[in-house]
């Protein structure tokens, strides 16, 4: 059976929006060679994605254009060559390698996980985290945390969840990518 594992920068007190839906504090950080050469790596390590409908349309946006080929060629190319699925009753879907999930998203994704393939990533797109988490479909919670306090906004946790710690780790720019268990 393949895992679904979700992928989030959070703030250090939890959230993944400020009050106001903004998210733009999670790019705002300092350079360092170290932690952009990790998240090439870890964009490297395949795997299927699932996006909501938002989270899809900014990495639509960015992601086939020859901007983000410049700027990280790495996660350019595995982004563009996975498999993708985006949970919408309103779009459909023009990036390459997209296929749109309709209906019950819970079912949608449970059935998935039970198909052969690589594991699924949700990137970002907390509304459908929290809906899986909720569900307990999810199998991993990978965090960046940003060194930045919000005081309030949007959590992937929608109720109480015992996690177990699978690994963490480090960087200069304050970033610490932590990652648990269900």
């Amino acid at each position: 059976m393949r895992k679904v594992r979700v992928f989030e920068s959070i703030s250090i007190d939890g959230y993944f929006t400020d009050a106001s839906g903004d998210m733009s504090w999670a790019y705002a950080g300092r350079e360092d060679a170290e932690f952009a050469d990790w998240v090439s790596a870890n964009a490297s390590k395949g795997g299927e994605l699932l996006f909501g409908r938002k989270t899809y349309q900014m990495m639509e946006a960015y992601w086939p254009t020859p901007l983000a080929a410049q700027q990280m060629p790495a996660v350019a190319r595995a982004m563009n060559a996975a498999r993708k699925y985006v949970v919408s009753r309103t779009i459909q879907p023009a990036w390459n390698n997209t296929y749109l999930l309709r209906g019950d998203l819970v079912k949608a994704v449970r059935d998935l996980k039970e198909s052969d393939g690589p594991d699924i990533v949700v990137l970002g797109s907390g509304s459908v985290a929290a809906q899986l988490g909720e569900a307990g479909v999810v199998d991993e919670y990978q965090f960046v945390v940003i060194p930045v306090a919000l005081g309030g906004g949007r959590t992937v946790f929608t109720k109480r969840c015992k996690l177990r710690l699978l690994d963490h780790r480090s960087f200069c720019c304050g970033n610490v990518v932590v990652t648990y268990a269900t």
